[in-house]
């Protein structure tokens, strides 16, 4: 098995959300036991989109039986695709024969740098690919659209054409993945998101490889 999720720690959070902490609340030494308080969004760290989280007839997490959350993977190499470019279409072959594409664009390796939000990410007509196919996404950055930062082109999509071609369709997304790298293609992905009836929750995403 390979952990495909980051630690959820304190901070970093996707501009505009609230940031993730986890403090100590009762430690050994003064109470005799240890709790920490955790605190998050329903997008930090490693996370599942539920269609709730940008469409409003859209399914929630609880909508799900947890065996939605099994997926048969075919990995796409796209460590080639530079900062802030557009994944195409043509690296998704027309008809996956698996239900999740994951796309490793190696910006996991920038988890925790500012440049971590310049990202590639899905041109939309590579998300309508998956859609059509029935294929959820997942890849090991922030989101399948572009993230807005200082670097941002007049050329780059406007909102969340990814995002709304996926969760219209009834898939989920997984967001800030790891270690994707030596995946074989085709790859068994389990990712379970925290068992809340929300439009998202951060997730436990491992690989039988």
């Amino acid at each position: 098995m390979r952990d495909l999720s980051h630690d959820l720690t304190s901070g970093q959070p996707y501009p505009g959300d609230p940031p993730a902490s986890v403090t100590p609340h009762a430690a050994m030494a003064e109470d005799g036991y240890r709790v920490a308080a955790l605190a998050c969004s329903t997008h930090s760290g490693t996370h599942v989109d539920a269609p709730s989280h940008l469409r409003e007839d859209g399914a929630s997490l609880g909508d799900f039986d947890v065996s939605a959350f099994n997926f048969d993977a075919h990995v796409v190499d796209c460590t080639d695709v530079g900062d802030r470019e557009p994944i195409r279409a043509g690296r998704v072959p027309a008809k996956p024969d698996a239900d999740l594409v994951v796309f490793n664009t190696g910006f996991a390796g920038r988890w925790g740098d500012d440049d971590y939000f310049d990202h590639p990410y899905l041109a939309a007509e590579t998300a309508e690919r998956c859609a059509d196919a029935g294929c959820a996404v997942g890849l090991d950055a922030p989101s399948v659209d572009p993230t807005p930062t200082a670097r941002a082109s007049d050329g780059e999509p406007s909102g969340y054409p990814a995002h709304h071609a996926l969760l219209a369709a009834g898939l989920p997304i997984l967001e800030n993945l790891r270690n994707l790298s030596g995946l074989p293609v085709r790859v068994v992905v389990h990712a379970y998101p925290l068992p809340v009836d929300a439009d998202g929750a951060p997730a436990r995403v491992v690989a039988e490889a």
